[in-house]
């Protein structure tokens, strides 16, 4: 069904009668729903802290994570305090969880979990953003970063950052289930800010790319990707867009047996047994749920938002004013 729905999504194949009566009546109700709120018929919370949210209007992964990291990074460079709230899709656990370094990706979700431990600042997974929100604002955070959640409107938002997965963009441009949009494709036009992952960034997009050079073994030891050219590799990969993480180990000189899961896949230690011994080389997202059971000589490969100077600017400028911040 995954196979198929990829077909009509992204490969030009039409869908039938029932996918579209499907998506219209989604359709309907994603825009009877925000129109609650816009109207005032359903409340809006404020925090009393600016709220960012990165996300997207279409299903999968689109490069959100590593975004969200670079955002933390420069705002906490700019004297801000931030803080994250996700879903924390994937989790075993319920209800609200505060995550940190110490936190397994079955409690707290692999995407939070892997921003716990490169930043270091509040995280905390909830359903509930609003909920969450406020319970990072506790922690002491002055800014709340939302991993995803553009669709949330009970959280009140001062900047909506919109993650475009440049090779995939919206696709056939059908709501689901006809098509991969959670929302109508008009509803990106609302974002302030249009960030592009891969392929070619249009008009108004910032692109960004996401550099990753060095490997980290399961002993901790690093070496660098270069030093691996030519090495036949098992490469794993469970996030939105594996054939991304696939592409830059062969930009590298790398050859690779190829091992695409689906995003945010629960791994078992039988998901890493292969006939055939090789390392295998995966990127961090998954490495926080196989630590524990990946077998000696594994790899991670940690990867960086590279931004130009000017979104960094652009976002600076829609932050509300605050006494003794940035503006």
């Amino acid at each position: 069904m995954q196979t198929r729905l990829q077909e009509i999504w992204y490969g030009g194949h039409e869908p039938g009668w029932i996918l579209r009566a499907l998506s219209a009546f989604y359709g309907a109700v994603v825009r009877l729903r925000r129109a609650a709120y816009s109207r005032g018929w359903l409340r809006v919370h404020r925090v009393g802290v600016p709220v960012v949210v990165v996300s997207n209007i279409t299903v999968g992964g689109s490069g959100k994570t590593p975004l969200v990291i670079a955002l933390v990074e420069h705002l906490r460079a700019q004297g801000w305090k931030p803080g994250v709230v996700s879903r924390g899709y994937g989790r075993s656990s319920r209800g609200q969880r505060v995550v940190d370094a110490n936190t397994t990706a079955g409690e707290g979700g692999d995407e939070p979990v892997l921003i716990a431990r490169r930043c270091g600042v509040p995280v905390v997974v909830d359903a509930d953003r609003v909920a969450a929100a406020r319970r990072v604002v506790e922690h002491g955070s002055d800014i709340v970063i939302a991993d995803d959640g553009l669709q949330h409107y009970r959280l009140h938002r001062d900047v909506e950052v919109e993650v475009i997965d440049g090779a995939l963009r919206y696709g056939n441009a059908h709501m689901l289930p006809a098509g991969p949009l959670r929302e109508p494709v008009e509803r990106a036009a609302a974002c302030a800010l249009h960030v592009v992952n891969g392929g070619d960034a249009h008009a108004g997009e910032w692109p960004v790319r996401l550099l990753g050079d060095t490997l980290v073994g399961s002993d901790g030891r690093s070496q660098s990707l270069d030093a691996c050219k030519g090495r036949r590799v098992h490469a794993v990969a469970g996030i939105g867009n594996p054939q991304r993480f696939f592409d830059s180990l062969h930009a590298h000189g790398l050859e690779t047996v190829q091992h695409a899961f689906a995003d945010h896949h629960a791994y078992s230690p039988e998901d890493l047994s292969f006939e055939e011994a090789l390392p295998i080389v995966m990127t961090e997202k998954d490495w926080v749920k196989c630590v524990a059971f990946a077998p000696t000589g594994s790899w991670m490969l940690p990867v960086r938002a590279e931004l130009d100077g000017g979104f960094f600017e652009a976002l600076q400028k829609l932050l509300p004013m605050r006494a003794g911040k940035p503006s």
